[in-house]
């Protein structure tokens, strides 16, 4: 990636993504990956993680597989991938056709003071899938590329993934519902509807 410039912003980047998403249940990173859906509306069918760190990929993994008519796109960032790098492994064997995973990648720590992430010096995230055995995977730096990306991650059989490299410039922090007991139930009742509670 030296020799690319990037030049795309992450929340342009989500909000592209997020645009056709129709039905698409989201699960998001910890950190500004919320923030960055968030700031696109909140949505029932987003997921929230507060915390757990790491812990995204392998969260939309199990609801894939629990939900296998529904298609699922996690977006997180370039550090929570990085410490749940074996979920990469265990998606791919699991080969659920309805998943998507999307790495925001601004080749920072961004929740601890910006530190460069290992992706900042050559980490290819993306050949990390492929090599895992994803159906596909691609590393998107231009705008032509995220538009061909774009749909792909809400469409094509999966699993898929995206890593997006972006800006590492600061961004307003917009805050989705904290309350995780809420969230919980109110995911379960855009996914289940009403009778999941009685």
């Amino acid at each position: 990636m030296a020799d690319r410039e990037i030049t795309l912003r992450r929340r342009d980047v989500v909000a592209r993504i997020l645009r056709d998403r129709g039905e698409t249940l989201v699960v998001t990173g910890l950190g500004a990956a919320t923030w960055d859906v968030a700031s696109c509306g909140d949505h029932p069918a987003n997921f929230y993680l507060w915390g757990g760190m790491g812990g995204a990929a392998v969260m939309g993994l199990g609801l894939a597989l629990a939900q296998p008519e529904r298609r699922v796109l996690v977006i997180t960032g370039d550090g929570e991938m990085l410490m749940g790098i074996g979920a990469l492994a265990t998606i791919a064997v699991a080969a659920p056709a309805n998943f998507a995973l999307c790495v925001i990648d601004n080749e920072r720590y961004g929740e601890t003071g910006m530190q460069e992430t290992h992706t900042a010096h050559g980490l290819d995230l993306a050949g990390m899938a492929r090599a895992a055995g994803f159906r596909g995977a691609a590393c998107v730096v231009a705008e032509a590329e995220l538009e061909v990306q774009a749909p792909v991650l809400l469409e094509a059989p999966g699993p898929v993934f995206a890593a997006i490299k972006v800006t590492s410039d600061a961004q307003p922090l917009v805050l989705p519902p904290r309350d995780g007991t809420w969230l919980k139930h109110r995911f379960r009742e855009a996914l289940l509807g009403a009778a999941a509670f009685d």
